[in-house]
């Protein structure tokens, strides 16, 4: 059984938001929920400053805090990694938009479109995906997975600084990645074993 993740290399990354506007386009989010976004971060003391861009969405970790603490198991997680949300189950409670040490979950609670009440047709279409009173996240782009098929921001990114694939399978290019090269974890201190890695710019 395979456990997905991804690599991001943060010295390819230069910041153009291609994959935050894919996510949205792939997905049709509602306004004001990005399940992927890019962190204009500057590290240092002047006039020693580097700059640099830092994407981040839900880390399908492998200790997901937000899975303990779901009262009806809505949140769980694959087989193959992927920390997933049954809508069916989830009655809104936020815990676990609470619980995410991320901040990458958002709860659907406004039903306008970009332009008001009156939805677009588009938006009429991609927002019954999206349902009131419910929380949602990235998804890895499962749909696209099971189709053969890489997530939409990795498809997307302009500079290919994000690497997809099966962590589990020693030949793939993401384990040789993770095994041979100085990756980092975000917030590793938490032990919730992040299934994204970082390459240090």
């Amino acid at each position: 059984m395979p456990r997905y993740g991804m690599i991001i290399d943060l010295k390819k990354c230069i910041g153009c938001m291609a994959c935050t506007i894919a996510c949205k386009v792939e997905n049709g989010t509602r306004p004001g929920i990005f399940w992927t976004m890019v962190k204009d971060q500057e590290f240092g003391t002047f006039p020693n400053v580097k700059r640099v861009f830092v994407p981040v969405q839900c880390f399908h970790c492998a200790d997901p805090p937000c899975v303990k603490v779901c009262p009806t198991e809505a949140s769980f997680q694959r087989a193959d990694g992927i920390v997933a949300i049954d809508y069916d189950k989830c009655i809104g409670c936020r815990y676990c938009v609470e619980a995410c040490p991320y901040g990458a979950r958002y709860f659907n609670e406004h039903p306008e479109g970009y332009f008001g009440t009156d939805l677009t047709l588009n938006e009429q279409v991609v927002y019954e995906e999206h349902r009131i009173g419910v929380t949602e996240k990235c998804t890895f782009c499962l749909h696209r997975i099971q189709q053969g098929k890489l997530p939409a921001c990795v498809q997307t990114c302009i500079g290919q600084a994000r690497i997809f694939g099966d962590l589990e399978d020693p030949g793939s290019e993401i384990s040789l990645i993770v095994k041979s090269k100085p990756v980092s974890q975000l917030k590793k201190e938490l032990k919730t074993n992040p299934s994204i890695y970082y390459l240090s710019p």
